[in-house]
């Protein structure tokens, strides 16, 4: 039906003044000719019509779950049963009728005010005896509730057109079935409605679809919408009167209207002399449309509730209720008459005994918002009003208060119990919250406006609740509540996993079961937990010697559950835990007096005798603790295997020892403790099965139990595994003393003890292991991999999986070779927030800021070396001051390192241990040094920011630690935004997610598009918005729209100090105050052990050494020479003795090499040298040399310790700044060192090149590389090749740092941006090769670079240059050279590689020139021309090249497999890689 046609009816119907307000006798209406034949079919109607009731009423959509529809009290006709079907005899125009829109009302009131039958609810109501709300089920019908309810509303309205009303009275008449509301303020214009030509107060009241809220928008406060509201009240009512009195037009109006809006009588306007402002409505229902007789006591008590609901929302009006006075003010206390109900309920309820009432958690917010909370019975409940209509279902206003309270009530249970998985629909079941909210154009589900369904965006207003409030319902009960209700749900579940006593059990494949467990003879038997399934070998060879009858064998894998901090799901996940309850039959809650329902009788733990193994017994007792108390108190339960850490021999002699403490304090009582063998057990792995024989056929000595649980153990237990015992946790640490250990020398070991004792040596182990020390800024795992690096004087790269052996081979490591293996990458990774300075070259994948370095390669495909800036961060010449660590009686690395500036503060730290956790941002190494300096002149340090290597967001302080670390994003254009990058440690891969779902799934978002256009260094995104959405976006702030904000806290600055113990930092320049004295004292130490050693006659300082070295030899030659000393056809031990009598100074290898050769090696540096260095030349460079060393040395004896400090830094920060060029270079040029541009490109393949030989090496990229055959055939006889090992090579080997020291550092590394090509070498001459680190030869081993001379191998043969051409065999990159041959003239190289490998000829001379090869990190290519420079040859054959023409060669890379055509080509440069 069309919007016109249902004006027409209905303005036809009411009619006019003109003709008497009488509609129904117009002549003219179209609805006239229907009237008649009406009555006549009213009959059949109402027949017709029962059935469709019956039906509407049972499946009420509009009724709550708890409606019941009643039919006992209702006789009339919609009670009888439908007649049955008959044939169809109506003609068509009988079947398709017509109604008016006041028919469709009245003959479907369903749609309009809902049901029209009595239905039974249980909903809140006002009880007048006891003068309080109630809840209880109520027996009325909802569509005269609604008519009522739709006048309440209205006048509730009025309120929020005109503030200054302030009086709402109701009247209920129920002896004459009248109702009136009435309210003072303005009221209705009596004046003629320019349009409809009929007064205001009668088109409101008399004709549908009339209303002033159809504007949407213009932004009201009201609770009409549809524009119906008080006309269904008119229509649903015998008679409807309307009194207003408009103070603008000084007159009154009253009309009134009967017969169901039916008949409309003339308005009665009069004067309002008083100059009155009121609007009042009287009405009688048409209780026989509502099946009611009358309005009944539970209809009155409704009613009654609705004008409490009044006068509890509308804010500063006065309600009364048939002339009395309601007394609530405001929201709050209209809240208590809920409150004081349910507290007097629950006292009836408890046998009369007073309950507590809880209090109110009240907050207005703002003008249109006041919310209450209070703590429900178990489920959910709420009283809510949006506008004053009562939403009695709720609706998005009551869920969106509701989640936000309980989304931080998650906070506050998960804080207070980790382990409870609660999840938002269970909390709310424990709230009841109170709404009273005004909400812009509300929409409804229905007319009947039960359930608002407007989105939470449009409500006008966002109410959050405050902090205050939030905090106040965290200390309600309602934590407990849920709490409880989660322990008592967990506790339901755990029962379904108990165990029970039976002999056979089946499904744990891995447990050996003792033969009588689960029989009468169960207390007997004993079930040991094992450390894993080794540990579990070991058990069942001991059970050899004792049987199986009694002894039943289970594996744990790793570490047991923290039961205590565990969620319930975890613990029903858990294996281990529903295991453990299987085998020993545990019930859940069951309280232990005896074993008798066990399985077995007692339990043994077997664990390894580390730190580890002390955290599993300890998992187990927590485990134990937490679900079984009773157990621990009963003796003898629980038992302790114990097995010797160290074990000490002589001859048949043994002794036990079960603590590493207990072994040190043997060690330092025991004079010839040295002649004992030793042999450390860390785990039970180490032991064999004799071992475990003797272990049970020993039993009583291995076997300690535990002691009965005493008052202040549980609490003990608590405060090792409760994570809310942190801070507690932290005092009991503090009071640890270094050489605790748990005597194991006792018969039984108490709770306390072990706590005390054991466990805590782990607690202090975790925290050594997870956070740096203040001096090297390093954990003891990288600390051990930079000793490796240095111990094994890594010059070339190394692959890591190697590197992750000789560590765990060397340094004593203990734990899993993948976490060493993340250690080793770590220290490696270079990307955008991970390290400022790497310590070792990531030479291969070792991850990007795409994922945070997780995208990495396996460590069997990537290398790493020491970075060239590392030994200028930790000095050589500080290696001796240090103070090292033993493990099974071998050196390995020192308690920390100390370098030359703090380095925790360069690259950062985070960990969690145990009572403590640290998080230490990176800062700038030139600050740094900065404030060093400042400190030096004795001036104050400037503050510094944190910062990242390569960042180009912005770092800005904001508080007192804390900071915002900012991204880019810049405006291209009105629709397009740059993203070039995002805030530290927010990775690439993980914002590209938040782009996504700022799109949406179905494209809905703000965002429409991104492309990408980023490198593993730089972040480029290109989103692409509305232009509308652009300027929303720079609104609210570019960077804060696209989440380009992320905030750092120095707050929790933790490190171990110098003395070992935790010490926590407030700042950075804290931690730089404290290193700087120390770092000084190093200095001084260092400064006087130079000058001692320079005086002394025995030293390895480095500088000294080298010095004592040099002058040695060359008084050692000039002896041989004069014939003072000889050496010919002598013992080497009578040798050695009559060098001790001149006083020369013996440099002594290590102590496992003169074990291995059997002989002294103090003089091997003197007795090793060539034979040709006994010429006049060599005699005078050795003296040179010595002359040299000591005035370098003298001139570092001038230098005070803040001057030598100076040098470093200046050292540092030259090589910082080299570190950050090649750094920055990395990303712009490729293998050969050649800057590329960005370019979008296409696919190409091999085909695209042509038919044209490749000329150039296996770097080169130029398009002139590409030449015809004939033209490289004649390059090559222009320039012939170098062989291989040229002289550049020889060149770069000589200068190299020595393999057994590092001191001069000045020229240690070649400059790395040039590189020349190794000019031929003429007949007879050869390159010098670096000697072999171990050798005989350590005549020059250990002299600077530029004090470096070559040195033949101690088998070279007199005038035999073979040696020469030697390559180290033992290097993974070794090359078997060709046999040497005396060819008149030197052989080509293209013939030489011909012969050994095949290749044709016409390849071969395709190569004129060898492919530079460039080393790693190399940032140029190398020089096109040729070299020009020729090889001198001095007279001691040694071959010397002149340094201008031939710089030192950076560091040679690791060999790359090159294409098969350019192989041969770049080993014929530099085949020593």
């Amino acid at each position: 039906m069309s919007s016109s046609e249902e004006t027409f009816d209905i303005h036809d119907l009411s009619g006019d003044e003109s003709d008497g307000y009488s509609p129904v006798a117009n002549k003219t209406s179209k609805a006239a000719p229907k009237a008649p034949p009406k009555p006549k079919a009213n009959g059949p109607t109402k027949s017709k019509s029962a059935a469709p009731k019956r039906v509407l009423a049972d499946v009420d959509e509009n009724a709550d779950d708890g409606f019941q529809v009643d039919r006992d009290d209702d006789p009339g006709p919609s009670s009888s049963r439908p007649p049955p079907v008959r044939k169809n005899t109506k003609t068509a125009s009988e079947t398709y009728t017509k109604l008016s829109q006041l028919e469709h009302i009245l003959k479907r009131p369903d749609s309009y005010i809902g049901s029209v039958e009595f239905v039974t609810q249980n909903i809140w109501t006002y009880d007048s005896d006891t003068k309080r709300m109630v809840q209880r089920d109520v027996k009325y019908v909802p569509g005269f509730f609604k008519i009522v309810d739709e006048i309440l509303v209205n006048a509730a309205d009025n309120k929020i057109n005109d503030p200054s009303m302030d009086m709402l009275r109701v009247d209920v008449d129920v002896e004459n079935g009248t109702i009136s509301v009435y309210n003072n303020g303005r009221g209705i214009p009596i004046e003629i409605h320019s349009k409809e030509k009929m007064y205001i107060p009668e088109l409101i009241f008399g004709h549908l679809l009339s209303s002033s809220n159809y504007d949407d928008d213009e932004k009201k406060l009201t609770g009409g919408r549809n524009g119906y509201g008080a006309k269904l009240a008119n229509i649903y009512s015998t008679e409807f009167i309307i009194d207003t009195a408009d103070k603008g037009t000084s007159q009154k109006y009253k009309q009134t209207w009967t017969n169901n809006m039916g008949k409309c009588a003339k308005a009665k306007i009069t004067k309002n002399s008083k100059g009155e402002e009121y609007t009042r409505v009287t009405f009688t229902p048409d209780l026989e449309r509502f099946g009611m007789t009358s309005i009944d006591p539970d209809t009155v008590s409704l009613l009654k509730k609705r004008v409490y609901d009044m006068a509890g929302t509308i804010k500063d009006v006065k309600v009364y209720l048939n002339d009395e006075r309601l007394k609530i003010k405001g929201f709050k206390q209209y809240i208590e008459l809920y409150l004081n109900s349910a507290a007097e309920t629950a006292a009836e309820n408890s046998g009369g005994a007073a309950q507590a009432k809880q209090s109110v958690i009240y907050e207005r917010i703002g003008d249109r918002w006041e919310v209450g909370f209070a703590v429900s019975d178990g489920s959910f409940q709420h009283v809510s009003f949006a506008n004053s209509i009562s939403t009695i279902k709720g609706g998005s206003h009551v869920n969106y208060i509701a989640d936000q309270i309980a989304k931080n009530l998650i906070a506050a249970i998960t804080k207070k119990n980790k382990a409870a998985a609660i999840k938002l629909p269970k909390i709310k079941e424990h709230m009841w919250i109170f709404v009273n909210a005004l909400i812009e154009n509300p929409t409804f589900d229905s007319q009947t406006k039960e359930t608002m369904t407007l989105l939470p965006s449009k409500f006008g207003s966002k109410p959050t609740l405050s902090e205050e409030f939030m905090k106040k319902v965290s200390k309600s009960s309602i934590v407990e509540n849920v709490l409880n209700w989660a322990k008592f749900r967990a506790d339901q579940q755990i029962k379904k996993t108990d165990g029970s006593k039976r002999n056979r059990l089946t499904g744990v494949t891995k447990l050996a079961d003792a033969n009588n467990a689960g029989t009468r003879n169960a207390s007997q038997c004993t079930l040991i937990l094992t450390e894993g399934d080794s540990a579990k070998a070991l058990a069942v060879a001991g059970l050899g010697v004792v049987g199986r009858d009694n002894f039943g064998v289970f594996p744990l894998r790793g570490k047991l559950l923290n039961v205590r901090e565990a969620k319930h799901d975890q613990i029903m996940k858990n294996e281990e835990i529903q295991n453990i309850k299987k085998i020993m039959g545990l019930q859940h809650n069951k309280d232990y007096t005896d074993v008798a329902s066990l399985r077995y009788g007692q339990l043994m733990i077997m664990t390894d005798q580390d730190h580890d193994g002390s955290h599993i017994k300890g998992l187990l007792i927590n485990f134990l603790d937490h679900f079984f108390p009773s157990l621990l108190k009963l003796p003898n339960f629980l038992v302790e295997f114990v097995t010797p850490i160290v074990r000490v021999t002589r001859g048949k002699q043994r002794i036990d020892f079960f603590t590493i403490p207990e072994y040190e304090q043997w060690l330092e009582v025991t004079p010839d403790a040295h002649k004992w063998d030793s042999k450390y057990y860390k785990g039970l792995g180490t032991s064999k099965d004799s071992d475990a024989r003797d272990y049970f056929s020993h039993m009583a000595k291995h076997m300690i139990p535990f002691s009965s649980t005493q008052d202040g153990d549980r609490d003990l237990i608590d405060l090792a595994f409760s994570k809310k015992k942190a801070d507690d946790r932290k005092d009991w640490l503090r009071q640890f003393r270094p050489g605790t250990y748990l005597d194991h020398d006792t018969d039984e070991i108490s709770y306390s003890d072990f706590i005390n004792k054991e466990l805590i040596l782990f607690s202090m182990a975790d925290n050594v292991r997870s956070i740096p020390s203040v001096a090297d800024g390093l954990k003891p795992g990288q600390r051990k991999v930079i000793w490796a690096c240095f111990k094994r004087k890594l010059k070339k790269e190394i692959k890591v999986a190697q590197l992750v052996g000789y560590i765990s081979e060397h340094a004593a490591y203990h734990h899993g070779e993948q976490s060493l293996t993340m250690t080793i990458v770590n220290l490696a990774q270079d990307y955008v927030g991970g390290n400022n300075l790497n310590l070792l070259l990531p030479n291969g994948q070792y991850g990007t800021r795409d994922q945070g370095g997780k995208d990495h390669a396996s460590a069997r495909y990537i290398f790493t070396e020491p970075a060239p800036i590392t030994r200028t961060i930790f000095h050589p010449a500080d290696d001796p001051l240090l103070s090292y660590l033993k493990e099974d009686n071998d050196q390995i690395e020192p308690e920390w390192y100390m370098p030359v500036i703090p380095l925790v503060l360069v690259n950062g730290a985070e960990g969690i241990g145990t009572g403590w956790s640290t998080s230490i941002p990176s800062y700038n190494p030139k600050d740094v040094v900065a404030n060093l300096r400042k400190l030096m002149a004795g001036e104050d340090q400037e503050p510094m920011l944190p910062w990242w290597r390569g960042f180009k967001g912005t770092i800005k302080k904001t508080g007192e630690h804390k900071y915002d670390v900012t991204g880019v994003a810049n405006k291209i254009n009105d629709t397009t935004i740059e993203i070039t990058e995002l805030p530290i440690h927010k990775w690439t891969q993980t914002y590209k997610a938040e782009l996504e779902a700022m799109i949406g799934e179905k494209g809905e978002g703000m965002v429409k598009d991104y492309k990408e256009h980023h490198d593993n260094v730089n972040v480029h995104f290109v989103v692409t918005m509305a232009a509308k959405d652009v300027e929303k976006a720079e609104e609210q702030g570019l960077n804060e729209f696209f989440k380009l904000t992320s905030k750092i806290n120095t707050s929790n600055m933790i490190c171990f100090d110098f003395d070992s113990k935790i010490k926590k930092y407030n700042s950075p320049e804290e931690i730089i105050d404290d290193f700087y004295p120390k770092r000084l004292a190093y200095y001084q130490k260092r400064k006087a052990r130079t000058q001692f050693c320079f005086a002394s006659e025995y030293t390895t300082a480095p500088l000294t050494s080298h010095f004592e070295k040099l002058s040695n030899q060359a008084r050692f030659v000039k002896m041989i020479v004069s014939k003072e000393l000889v050496v010919s056809n002598r013992k080497k031990a009578d040798i050695v003795e009559e060098l001790r009598q001149k006083k020369f100074r013996p440099f002594p290898k290590a102590a496992e090499e003169a074990a291995a050769t059997g002989a002294s090696t103090d003089y091997d540096y003197l007795l090793g040298m060539a034979i040709w260095s006994l010429t006049k030349e060599k005699i005078e460079k050795l003296l040179q040399l010595a002359a040299d060393k000591e005035k370098e040395l003298l001139a570092l004896l001038e230098l005070n310790p803040i001057q030598i400090w100076n040098t470093d830094l200046d050292r540092f920060l030259e090589e910082w700044e080299k570190a950050c060029q090649e750094w920055e270079d990395k990303a712009v040029v490729d293998s050969s060192g050649k800057k590329v541009k960005r370019k979008q490109a296409t696919l190409k393949t091999r085909k695209s090149l042509g038919s044209g030989k490749r000329v150039g090496g296996a770097d080169s990229n130029d398009d002139g590389d590409f030449m015809p055959t004939k033209k490289a055939a004649a390059a090559k006889a222009r320039k012939p090749i170098a062989p291989a090992g040229g002289a550049s090579r020889a060149r770069q080997k000589a200068v190299k740092a020595s393999d057994d020291e590092e001191v001069s550092l000045d020229n240690e590394r070649a400059p790395q941006t040039k590189k020349r090509a190794a000019p031929a070498a003429t007949k007879g001459q050869a390159p010098a090769p670096k000697a072999e680190s171990g050798s005989d030869v350590d005549m020059a081993d250990d002299l600077p670079p530029l004090l470096q001379k070559e040195k033949a191998p101690a088998d070279a043969k007199k005038g035999d240059d073979d040696w020469l051409c030697r390559r180290p065999q033992d290097s993974e990159s070794y090359v078997k050279p060709a046999k040497r041959t005396k060819p008149t003239t030197q052989q080509p190289m293209t013939d030489f590689f011909e012969k050994k490998t095949g290749v044709s000829k016409a390849v071969a001379k395709a190569t004129s020139k060898p492919a530079a090869r460039k080393a790693s990190g190399s940032t140029k290519p190398p020089p096109k021309t040729a070299p020009s420079k020729k090889a001198t040859e001095s007279s001691d054959d040694d071959i010397r090249i002149d340094p201008e023409s031939a710089p030192v060669a950076p560091r040679a890379p690791a060999p790359r497999r090159a294409a098969a055509k350019a192989a041969y080509i770049e080993l014929s440069d530099e085949d020593d890689d």
